[in-house]
């Protein structure tokens, strides 16, 4: 999927870009650009989309996307905690002279996995947030090193998780691009009063059949199952974070229906919801 072009720019001490982003919510649409980026989050939950994947996020979330991967994050938080993450962006370039090295031949790899966009298992990322809650701090010289300590950890020693799938394509025009994000934004405010086709057909000047030609095409499989993906996202979220029961989570997803509702969560989490919390459940 090809999204909406953004303009990265580096302040002129600076090889590459790090900002602490602090605010109520996320602002940035769906969107790419020809950077590298590592979001690591230190406060805030919600839905995270890269590329065709769509996962929950909370602290401690880390992820790479690669050159020109869409992605954008959503706060969904009934906690109403203020967003607050790091992100660090470089080109391509900015390892050029080195990438080719036996030193970097791990770091290479991962780069060049970047391109689904990845995730790192939670206590290699815990492990590092103080290297990202310092590096805004340092001087030029002792933030670049700082980046190459967080790509060598990340590449040597994470596990890591491929985030968009193998049918993911960047083809989409940006008016395309722009029904994407009308789509999830829709489906954001909507999820729990089942969010109507024909509504949504309506505010992209489509017809149904059309919507749902776009959406086969662009998400590789259908608005339901892209919907009931949502909802399951939801309530795995919640089953983490609340203290509600598993049938008033189904309700407060987006399901009328529990029996369809364990139904769609064994489907798309392999597991039931209780069993699902009791993995979970933070201690």
């Amino acid at each position: 999927m090809k999204a909406q072009l953004k303009q990265i720019t580096t302040s002129p001490n600076n090889s590459f870009k790090v900002k602490v982003f602090e605010e109520k919510e996320f602002k940035a649409e769906w969107h790419f650009h020809p950077q590298y980026e590592l979001t690591y989050m230190i406060q805030s939950t919600g839905i995270r989309y890269v590329g065709d994947s769509m996962q929950a996020f909370e602290r401690g979330d880390l992820v790479l996307v690669g050159k020109n991967v869409p992605h954008s994050w959503k706060t969904i938080d009934a906690k109403n905690e203020q967003v607050k993450c790091v992100v660090i962006q470089w080109d391509e370039d900015l390892f050029k002279h080195w990438i080719d090295k036996p030193e970097f031949t791990s770091i290479k790899k991962m780069l060049l996995k970047s391109s689904y966009g990845l995730s790192f298992d939670l206590k290699t990322a815990l492990s590092l947030e103080p290297s990202f809650s310092s590096i805004f701090r340092q001087n030029p010289f002792e933030r670049f090193l700082s980046l190459l300590n967080i790509l060598n950890t990340l590449a040597t020693k994470a596990s890591i998780k491929l985030l968009a799938g193998p049918s993911f394509g960047k083809d989409l025009s940006l008016k395309e691009s722009h029904r994407v994000n009308v789509i999830n934004n829709y489906i954001k405010d909507n999820y729990q009063n089942e969010p109507s086709l024909t509504e949504l057909s309506n505010k992209l000047s489509l017809s149904k059949e059309a919507f749902c030609r776009f959406f086969k095409k662009t998400f590789d499989k259908t608005y339901s199952s892209y919907l009931n993906e949502y909802k399951i996202t939801i309530a795995s979220k919640m089953l983490i974070e609340t203290d509600l029961s598993v049938s008033e989570i189904g309700y407060e997803s987006g399901f009328n229906n529990l029996s369809f509702f364990h139904r769609q969560f064994n489907k798309y989490k392999q597991i039931s919801p209780n069993t699902y919390r009791q993995l979970y459940q933070r201690i």
